[in-house]
């Protein structure tokens, strides 16, 4: 299957593991990773935070951006591309927008919060800085518009997570932009 699958969800929802194994069940793939536009940023870096400022929004759409371009580049070259990276509210309308190969699978990650916090303090990394899972989980459940395939991934294993995309995949036209 060749197509453009875009992973989102909060920190430690699960986005790095799935959008890996499902890269990897496919023979020619890549795995393209957003946060890789963020870190690339050595002077003058501005992080989003929950109030966040106009730079810091436009290094996010410029993250945007170049995720869409990378992904269409590999996609042309007849790869099956597997992207992931935090995008939540309308930002996820504008990278739909953004990535012009189709077909275009977004897969929204929504595990519990309680899930989130279990994965996020047996990751030994503090992810969420200024944030909370609370704040995130909130934006992306009452701000994130309601498109691609959401999947509430508490009680899954990754691996049974890229099962069910997989499996959804077959028959993604009530899910596919």
């Amino acid at each position: 299957m060749k197509a453009i699958f875009l992973i989102t969800g909060i920190q430690a929802a699960g986005k790095s593991t799935v959008a890996q194994l499902l890269a990897e069940r496919f023979p020619r793939s890549v795995h393209v990773r957003g946060s890789v536009f963020r870190r690339m940023v050595v002077g003058g870096r501005a992080d989003m935070t929950p109030d966040p400022s106009e730079e810091a929004v436009r290094q996010l759409r410029l993250r945007h951006r170049l995720t869409a371009r990378t992904c269409d580049a590999y996609f042309r070259e007849g790869f099956t591309v597997v992207a992931q990276d935090v995008v939540l509210g309308g930002h996820l309308t504008e990278m739909t927008a953004l990535i012009e190969g189709r077909p275009l699978l977004v897969v929204v990650l929504a595990p519990r919060p309680e899930a989130v916090a279990a994965r996020e303090a047996a990751r030994g990394k503090d992810a969420y800085g200024v944030w909370t899972i609370e704040q995130l989980d909130e934006g992306l459940r009452t701000g994130t518009p309601r498109i691609g395939l959401w999947l509430d991934t508490s009680g899954q294993t990754p691996e049974e997570t890229v099962d069910e995309i997989l499996r959804r995949a077959q028959e993604p036209e009530s899910w596919a932009l």
